[in-house]
């Protein structure tokens, strides 16, 4: 139950009658209502006041011996309402009319020509109430002649009675200073018993039966479906124990509410937080032992160093002029490029388990390359991922369009299964995709970079590693700062990687995918 749900279930009770107990000394609000009426008519019989000719009454059949349970009487009609009425009250309490028991006007409407910077009247409108208190921080004041229907005084009901949003229509506060006015899209509210009529308009109750209205303009409450509102009215001295009770309750709903935002956002933040950190964990070598028999990282990258001769021999790929060597001297790391040695201690920024090595992105890719510039089509041979066809780690191969390339350029751009796919522009600059399966043939657009590199190395690992801390912080180093954020292919090549022995790399791999899911199940509660 959220903090609203707990306000709204107390709320629902005091104007059910189950907040509080009832009296049986209480003046009951039948006698209540039959004063009301008396001053009424000897306010409309010395002329201050005119007689209502909607003005209603409503009572229980069975006292009139009427077969209806619920009836009102307008003028000389009598009617059935009992379908009207949504629930039982206590036999002290009456169902009344909000028109019957006190009494409503509409706002001021002024000119922008009636503005003024200082001096005037100042007029209340739907920002001057906030969190069911008046706020005086945003305020207007006019210059013009204002009738007293428009002017609000202290202990009235200020309500939102027009709004944009349907959410904010109705929503209310007691005015607590005299002399000032308010706008044409609210309307005040004013009775003897505002405090507990306060609490029926912020209830469910209320807020059911203004759904139900059909209006012409749907975000608003005109001033005859205020009067007409069906509000359930307790003895007075009941009232005031529900009023007490409620902002007694009050403070612990508020604490239940922070409560509830503290633990949303930990929900929110926790397990992305925890995900960051077990991946942070795999790159340093501490989520899962290591294992003796293990065949080195050092070994490993002298594997791939001899691959990589191999396909430029066989001219499959380009010599990387800058291709370093890391080494490990008394814990000490020296980068090795071109027979120059460099101590690089200040780039490395932890320390890795023995059987590990740290190497550059660009010494265990076989390629690192910028996409294909081409118009999409909705037809022809061969499909063109764009960064917007990846989603959630998946390439929504069905929307993919395709697009026109020669025959000989194919092949340069064709993805292949492990290969990476990373954005290099735009508000998902450094996002990658590891390609698991390619349904059809398909290359990648101009604004991917494509990395391929060594079947000695787990592509999943390496795509952990694109998802984790480390590679953030060494992308963000390496990003242009501009009206579009863009990273290149050096940026990439660049990139520090901490490399496991293969089988340690697997064995991450398969705690990680043991984990997320439980993660992900935290995010979803």
């Amino acid at each position: 139950m959220t903090a609203q749900q707990l306000k709204n279930s107390i709320l629902q009770m005091a104007v059910q009658g189950k907040l509080v107990p009832q009296d049986p000394g209480d003046e009951p609000a039948s006698v209540l209502l039959q004063r009301i009426k008396a001053e009424k008519q000897e306010l409309i019989k010395v002329g201050k006041i005119k007689k209502d000719k909607k003005s209603s009454e409503i009572f229980r059949g069975a006292t009139h011996n009427l077969p209806y349970a619920f009836c009102e009487q307008i003028g000389k009609e009598i009617r059935d309402i009992s379908d009207e009425i949504p629930f039982e009250i206590p036999d002290s309490w009456e169902w009344v009319r909000l028109g019957m028991i006190g009494e409503t006007n509409i706002g001021l409407t002024y000119r922008p020509a009636d503005k003024t910077i200082s001096g005037g009247t100042l007029v209340l409108r739907s920002s001057n109430i906030q969190n069911d208190r008046m706020d005086y921080s945003d305020t207007v004041y006019v210059s013009c002649e204002i009738p007293e229907r428009a002017m609000i005084h202290k202990g009235d009901i200020l309500i939102c009675a027009r709004n944009g949003s349907r959410a904010l229509v109705g929503k209310c506060a007691i005015v607590d200073k005299d002399g000032m006015a308010f706008g044409a899209f609210m309307a005040k509210y004013s009775s003897p018993f505002n405090q507990y009529i306060k609490l029926f308009i912020d209830s469910p109750s209320f807020r059911q039966q203004l759904d139900g209205v059909k209006t012409e303009t749907i975000n608003q409450i005109t001033q005859d479906v205020l009067k007409n509102q069906l509000c359930p009215l307790p003895p007075v001295n009941e009232q005031i124990r529900i009023v007490e009770m409620f902002y007694r309750l009050l403070p612990y709903i508020e604490r239940y509410g922070k409560a509830e935002e503290h633990l949303t956002a930990l929900n929110t933040t926790f397990p992305e937080a925890l995900k960051k950190s077990i991946l942070q964990e795999a790159v340093q070598g501490k989520l899962v032992p290591q294992n003796p028999d293990d065949e080195p990282a050092s070994v490993l990258l002298e594997r791939i160093k001899a691959e990589k001769q191999e396909l430029i021999k066989q001219r499959k790929i380009k010599k990387n002029k800058s291709e370093s060597v890391i080494v490990t001297r008394d814990k000490i790391p020296y980068e090795i490029i071109d027979g120059k040695e460099r101590c690089i201690a200040d780039e490395v920024p932890f320390e890795i388990p023995d059987s590990w090595c740290w190497c550059r992105w660009g010494t265990i890719s076989e390629s690192i390359q910028y996409g294909y510039n081409a118009p999409a089509k909705e037809n022809g041979r061969i499909k063109m991922v764009r960064i917007s066809d990846i989603q959630d780690n998946k390439v929504l191969w069905d929307t993919v369009p395709f697009c026109d390339i020669d025959e000989e350029s194919i092949e340069t751009y064709l993805l292949k299964q492990n290969d990476i796919l990373f954005a290099r522009t735009g508000g998902t600059v450094g996002k990658s995709y590891l390609v698991k399966e390619v349904p059809k043939d398909a290359i990648y657009a101009g604004y991917l970079i494509r990395t391929r590199y060594s079947n000695n190395l787990s592509p999943e690992y390496l795509k952990f590693f694109m998802e984790s801390e480390l590679y953030w912080i060494q992308l963000r180093n390496g990003t242009i700062a501009t009206a579009q954020p863009n990273c290149n292919g050096k940026t990439l090549a660049n990139m520090l990687v901490p490399i496991p022995p293969l089988a340690e790399q697997k064995r991450i791999v398969a705690k990680i995918e043991e984990i997320m899911p439980m993660i992900e199940r935290l995010t979803l509660r």
